[in-house]
């Protein structure tokens, strides 16, 4: 199994001269992004469907093993019940995505702040999320932000639905580290402008050690294979992103080695 990490989106103009060169066409961005990183989280599907060529050259852009993550409609996660969003689900899913091919990642599904937990309406709506698309295995994280999902019958929910609990490393919000499906998925985003690498040292080998710890988990279920981790430097100081989750990759491949 992979440990990647990554970042949101790969178009921010305080990365010019940070992360990108001052004179790498925009157009040249993603493929520079991807040809540094393990992965990226597409927040532009968050708030608009995109067309099956945006995909199919997203995947042509990037190198093999790169993969992509995909923030899920907007217009699912704000309706009043859940369990109604069956039709936007399956809008979202067949909006194209299956053109990234082996570049598909799972589907985060972000709650707002201000939902909390509700126990039919969240088991019916992950019980909405499709195993599948085009043939492709279609993997699925939620993030949740209220207090109230800090509870066991959620986590049962997330297991048995086998949909991964988002680890969000962020003040005031829940930081669930429970592992309910066969990958992990965290975000984090405490950040510092002051640091050039967005974090401490230890605070980084803290998440390298996670990280870690989710993998070799998932070496103890039935399967013994390890568990993908996708970890991604996403908020805070934006501008570090970059360098952090960089500097997250090299300190886990040194201790891979």
């Amino acid at each position: 199994m992979t440990i990647r990490t990554g970042i949101g989106g790969w178009t921010y103009e305080p990365w010019r001269g940070l992360f990108y060169p001052d004179d790498l066409r925009q157009k040249d961005e993603l493929a520079y992004a991807a040809s540094r990183l393990g992965a990226i989280e597409v927040n532009g599907t968050f708030y608009r469907l995109q067309k099956p060529e945006t995909f199919a050259r997203w995947h042509d852009e990037t190198p093999d093993g790169f993969v992509f993550a995909l923030k899920g409609s907007r217009y699912v996660m704000t309706r009043k019940k859940l369990a109604d969003a069956g039709e936007a689900v399956e809008r979202f899913v067949g909006q194209g995505i299956a053109e990234l091919g082996d570049k598909l990642g799972p589907v985060l599904w972000q709650m707002p702040k201000t939902r909390s937990f509700d126990r039919d309406d969240m088991a019916a709506f992950l019980e909405l999320l499709p195993r599948e698309v085009d043939g492709l295995p279609l993997r699925h994280a939620i993030e949740v932000q209220h207090h109230s999902f800090g509870c066991d019958e959620f986590i049962e929910i997330a297991t048995r639905a086998g949909v991964a609990i988002a680890y969000i490393d962020a003040e005031d919000v829940p930081a669930i580290d429970r592992q309910t499906a066969d990958f992990s998925y965290a975000r984090l985003k405490r950040a510092q402008s002051r640091l050039k690498r967005g974090y401490p040292p230890a605070a980084l080998d803290q998440f390298v050690a996670k990280a870690q710890a989710w993998e070799e988990e998932g070496e103890e279920d039935e399967e013994g294979e390890g568990r993908d981790v996708f970890m991604f430097c996403i908020n805070g100081a934006k501008e570090r992103a970059p360098a952090a989750a960089m500097a997250l990759a090299r300190k886990i491949a040194a201790s891979a080695s």
